[in-house]
């Protein structure tokens, strides 16, 4: 188990804000240098087809000035493979898109779309950059980006904090369980273990006492809560619940 879990922070939500009146505030980038400066060890930014909220000139900037790996979440299109080939980031999160949808509703279909997500996974490794696949904890989501070379995978933890905020117990406790034995066959396969979507300090808290998970991914409710609280504070609040949560693991 890893002694430290990763915080990646994923600033798409900054430029929602910015975009809805146009111009050039608030800056996505001085969003990610202070959340960095506050403890985070990656920032995440998803370029969509339509670029409701980043777009390519906040790519470029953040991996120009930022001084932590850059995730680029994208769909697997042949448009985002060259953009990405182009801004080299640290590391390509292959997510579902859809046009209508408000966030990303659900994990990648990896089993469904071997065919097409092979080549991208093969160009965007060949490159240099991690690739990792955003999908739900089934098993066969998680054999499938096995099978398809993806040293990471990232769990969707949409479906598990909507049941415990909508306080469905029964719906909690077997996605949890979902969740947790996903993180088990995904590590005993040799991938890396990633997980976000939804996720607060509370649930953050929780999974982090999962020993296979090495990194979560947390964007709307950390750009929510710093309306309140000031960006470096929820960080900081973030950072310290994830530790907690680790602690308990290792006790």
């Amino acid at each position: 188990m890893a002694k430290s879990l990763r915080l990646g922070v994923n600033i798409d939500h900054v430029a929602t804000i910015r975009n809805a009146r146009g111009g050039r505030h608030p800056d996505p980038v001085r969003a990610a240098k202070l959340a960095i400066a506050a403890g985070c060890d990656g920032i995440t930014a998803h370029l969509r087809e339509d670029r409701r909220h980043i777009r390519d000139a906040d790519m470029a900037r953040l991996k120009a000035e930022i001084d932590k790996p850059l995730n680029f979440e994208m769909a697997a299109t042949d448009d985002m493979v060259a953009i990405a080939l182009k801004t080299q980031p640290h590391a390509c999160c292959l997510v579902p898109e859809k046009r209508e949808e408000r966030t990303t509703e659900g994990g990648l279909d990896a089993a469904g779309q071997q065919a097409a997500l092979k080549p991208v996974v093969h160009k965007l490794k060949h490159a240099g950059i991690r690739v990792s696949l955003f999908i739900g904890a089934q098993p066969k989501q998680i054999e499938a980006a096995a099978a398809l070379g993806a040293p990471v995978i990232e769990i969707h933890t949409g479906a598990w904090c909507d049941a415990l905020a909508e306080g469905d117990t029964a719906k909690a406790e077997a996605e949890w369980r979902l969740i947790v034995t996903g993180a088990e066959l995904a590590a005993s396969l040799g991938l890396e273990v990633h997980a976000g979507h939804g996720l607060d300090y509370a649930t953050a808290e929780e999974i982090a006492a999962l020993p296979q998970i090495v990194e979560l991914n947390i964007g709307h409710f950390l750009i929510g809560e710093a309306v309140f609280e000031g960006l470096a504070e929820t960080v900081k609040f973030m950072r310290a619940a994830m530790d907690r949560g680790r602690a308990r693991a290792r006790a």
